[in-house]
């Protein structure tokens, strides 16, 4: 019984997937929603929901400038084969394409993942930073889909906060620093982030 209830659910989904008019009639939002947006306007896909995005602060755009060019830094000089990339960029995070999103920071090590839309799958790396409109996100549902999807690693900067929070989902580890430490990136064994020598406005 049970598993005829979850192939109906499934197949309805399906359906809903390849015919947007009655995904949106259900309240049931699908990928073409996302290219449909008027221009300027961002959002985030989470198995059918719209999550709509609001424009970061200045103090916000800082922090993925800075973060962006130590990790450039870093693979250059070590002549590295990830990449990191800034939002907005494209992550479908799986197969059927029911969860899009645009981390603040992605570093990406598997170039076959890498299309002209942007990352088919799950980044190495990925970096959030907190805002007062993304702290649900950020700390609970994208937790959970980066970890289950096979994200290697998950940052949490909260400038609010002053807290780093640290998921190394290959070990299942979780370590907290603040804004006075230097912060190890798992995926590298001699790459760290000093937070102290970051101008960070709380």
């Amino acid at each position: 019984m049970e598993t005829t209830v979850k192939n109906e659910i499934k197949q309805v989904k399906d359906t809903m997937i390849m015919n947007p008019t009655i995904a949106k009639q259900l309240g049931y939002y699908t990928i073409e929603d996302i290219y449909n947006l008027p221009d300027g306007q961002r959002a985030e896909l989470i198995d059918g929901e719209l999550y709509m995005m609001a424009t970061p602060n200045t103090n916000h755009q800082r922090l993925i400038k800075e973060f962006t060019y130590l990790i450039e830094d870093y693979i250059r000089h070590n002549k590295g084969k990830c990449e990191v990339f800034p939002a907005p960029f494209a992550i479908f995070l799986n197969a059927n394409n029911e969860i899009y999103l645009e981390p603040d920071i992605s570093v990406i090590c598997d170039k076959d993942k890498l299309t002209d839309e942007g990352c088919k799958g799950a980044p190495d790396w990925i970096i959030e930073i907190v805002s007062p409109s993304s702290r649900s996100m950020d700390y609970n549902k994208k937790l959970f889909k980066y970890r289950t999807a096979g994200v290697r690693e998950y940052w949490i900067v909260d400038p609010m906060k002053q807290l780093i929070m640290v998921y190394n989902f290959e070990h299942d580890t979780f370590e907290q620093y603040s804004f006075s430490d230097k912060v190890r990136a798992g995926i590298y064994e001699d790459f760290e982030i000093d937070f102290a020598g970051i101008s960070i406005e709380s």
